[in-house]
C-alpha cells in the first residue's frame, strides 16, 4: 500500500516555511510522507546535470531544498519527497490533493490588528479543493484572544485543544471525522462549537426573554449532543466538550477559539456558480482566527 501523504506548498515565504513545519509535524506524529511542492510555471524540462549557474532550474530547486533542510533539523526520519512542478501553483496544488491527505499553506497578516489574508491561488484552492486544506500563519500556534476582550490584559489561557464550529443545518461527516481524528492523534480533548441566533420572538419590550434563550440553547445542545453521539463512540479517548451560544456562527466561534491548537470548519462541496467560495464561517475563520485551521469540504 502506497504511504499516506500531506502536501505543502513551499515558495521560499516565512509563510511557506511556517506551513511546512506544521505539516512536518503532523507527517512525523502519523508516520506519513511529507511531500514538498514548489509549482513555477517556467519550469525547464529535466536535463543532464549542469553547472549551478547554467540550471535554470537553481532557484525553483533551491526554494524545495531550504525547506527540507529546516524540516531535517526537527525530523530527521522523515520521508520527503521533493516535488517540483511545471505549472501555475493552483492546478498544481489541486492535483495533488488528489492523492494527499491534505494540502498545508501558509498565509500572511495583514497588519498589527492580527487580521489575515490569503491570496488569490490559496483562497482557490480552499475553495475548490476535494479534500482537507489547512491554513497556517508565520507565528502559527494558540489562537489568541480577540483584542476587544483584553481591556484589561488577556484572560488566562485555556487548555489546549482541537475545536471544530458546527453548523447543524446539514450532513458534516466528513469534518467531524477529521476533527475527531486530529484530537485523537495530538491526545487532546475536542470542543464543538455551534452559534444559534435567538429569534425575533425572544425579544420583548423590556428586553430579552431568559426563558426563551434558555430553551433554544438547550435545543440546540440536543442536536449538537446527537450530531456527536457516534463519533464520540467511534473515538472513546476523545474527551468531547460542547459549547452552545445565542450568538451567530460567526461571532461564536471566533469568541471560542481562544487557545486552540488547531480549528476545523467545514465547507459546502457543491456551492452555485456566483456563490462566495467559501461560506460565511469559514471565512470569519481565516481572516480572523490566529491558529491553523482546518477546511473541509462536505456534502
Amino acid at each position: 500500500m502506497e504511504p499516506e501523504v500531506i502536501t505543502v506548498g513551499v515558495d521560499g515565504s516565512p509563510e511557506s516555511l511556517a506551513a511546512a513545519h506544521w505539516a512536518a509535524d503532523e507527517a512525523d506524529r502519523r508516520q506519513w510522507t511529507l511531500r514538498l511542492l514548489h509549482a513555477w510555471i517556467l519550469l525547464a524540462a529535466e536535463a543532464p546535470p549542469a553547472p549551478a549557474d547554467r540550471d535554470r532550474n537553481a532557484g525553483a530547486r533551491e526554494v524545495v531544498r531550504r525547506a527540507r533542510d529546516e524540516v531535517r533539523e526537527r525530523h530527521p526520519g522523515l520521508r520527503i519527497i521533493e516535488d517540483l512542478v511545471g505549472a501555475e501553483a493552483e492546478p498544481a496544488l489541486l492535483g495533488a490533493a488528489g492523492d494527499s491527505r491534505m494540502v498545508v499553506l501558509g498565509s500572511r497578516a495583514l497588519g498589527p490588528w492580527e487580521s489575515y489574508v490569503l491570496g488569490d491561488v490559496s483562497l482557490n484552492v480552499v475553495g475548490r479543493a476535494k479534500g482537507p486544506v489547512v491554513l497556517v500563519r508565520e507565528q502559527g500556534g494558540r489562537a489568541k484572544p480577540p483584542r476587544h476582550e483584553q481591556p484589561g490584559g488577556p484572560p488566562p489561557a485555556p487548555e489546549a485543544r482541537v475545536v471544530a464550529g458546527l453548523s447543524l443545518n446539514g450532513p458534516c461527516e466528513r469534518m467531524l471525522g477529521f476533527a475527531f481524528d486530529a484530537a485523537a492523534s495530538r491526545g487532546l480533548a475536542l470542543q464543538a462549537v455551534h452559534g444559534r441566533p435567538l429569534p425575533v420572538q425572544a425579544y420583548t419590550p423590556w428586553g430579552l426573554d431568559p426563558d426563551a434563550a434558555t430553551e433554544l440553547t438547550k435545543e440546540a445542545d440536543a442536536e449538537l449532543q446527537d450530531a456527536l453521539g457516534p463519533w464520540g463512540e467511534r473515538f472513546p479517548e476523545v474527551t468531547v466538550e460542547r459549547t452552545v451560544l445565542p450568538e451567530s456562527p460567526t461571532r461564536a466561534l471566533v469568541q471560542s477559539v481562544f487557545g486552540a491548537e488547531l480549528l476545523v470548519v467545514g465547507r459546502t462541496l457543491h456551492r452555485p456558480p456566483l456563490a462566495p467560495r467559501v461560506g460565511p464561517v469559514a471565512h470569519a475563520a481565516i481572516h480572523h482566527v490566529t491558529c491553523p485551521i482546518a477546511v473541509v469540504p462536505h456534502e
